[in-house]
């Protein structure tokens, strides 16, 4: 018997009623990425807080909190525009529990009937990845732009004060699809194309001049 069944104090009574009804109340915890099935949108995660277990004798023990599975992922975006990432296993996470049991919602989206009447479950858990602890905290964090970044800080896409963006790549940058520049264009080091360059509407492979003479001479502006 705990040492506080013993005790004759309703007030103390409802104290650990109430304590006990928290401990099935689950709101959010930090955890770890197990999986993550890019098809579904969702990801297996381990909470990393172990909870306090107490026997049939009294003896208490930290355990791990079972693996939350289907965990819906929560992608940034709005309209027809989505940010994603490539989720590892070992990704950090926050998982958040919603109120209500959110099965019949994630099964078939829309406004859905509770499949279950349960609340505050283990069960109903949304996942945000990026939550870090110190241990795997971002190195050189900028502190005066906003970047999308590598973790190591090598590639970026960034938006600095003054109306500057500016992009570091040292693997290269793929565009596919025309690419329309309004404005002034400075090139350090070998513009090279497979195909046709225009110049003020004039090709560079195939135009002509005028004043052309044989032997060294100056020719005349390039006319077609």
């Amino acid at each position: 018997m705990l040492q506080l069944e013993r005790v004759n104090d309703s007030e103390e009574s409802l104290r650990v009623a109430l304590k006990g009804h928290q401990t099935n109340l689950w709101t959010a915890l930090p955890g770890t990425v197990q999986s993550y099935n890019a098809a579904q949108g969702t990801c297996t995660v381990q909470p990393t807080i172990q909870a306090l277990a107490t026997n049939d004798l009294g003896v208490q023990s930290w355990v791990d909190l079972p693996l939350l599975v289907d965990v819906p992922v929560i992608y940034m975006g709005g309209g027809a525009f989505v940010a994603t990432f490539p989720i590892t296993a070992g990704d950090e996470a926050l998982v958040i529990f919603s109120s209500r049991c959110i099965d019949g919602w994630w099964q078939n989206g829309g406004v859905q009937p509770q499949a279950e009447l349960r609340m505050h479950d283990l069960s109903d858990g949304f996942a945000l990845i990026g939550p870090r602890s110190l241990a795997n905290s971002i190195p050189d964090v900028s502190t005066s732009t906003a970047q999308l970044r590598s973790l190591d800080g090598s590639t970026y896409f960034e938006i600095a004060p003054g109306q500057v963006a500016n992009v570091k790549a040292p693997g290269g940058v793929n565009i596919t699809g025309p690419v329309s520049i309004t404005g002034n264009l400075t090139v350090t080091g070998t513009v090279n194309a497979t195909q046709e360059g225009t110049f003020n509407g004039i090709p560079m492979s195939t135009h002509l001049h005028t004043g052309v003479a044989a032997g060294p001479s100056n020719t005349g502006e390039p006319i077609a």
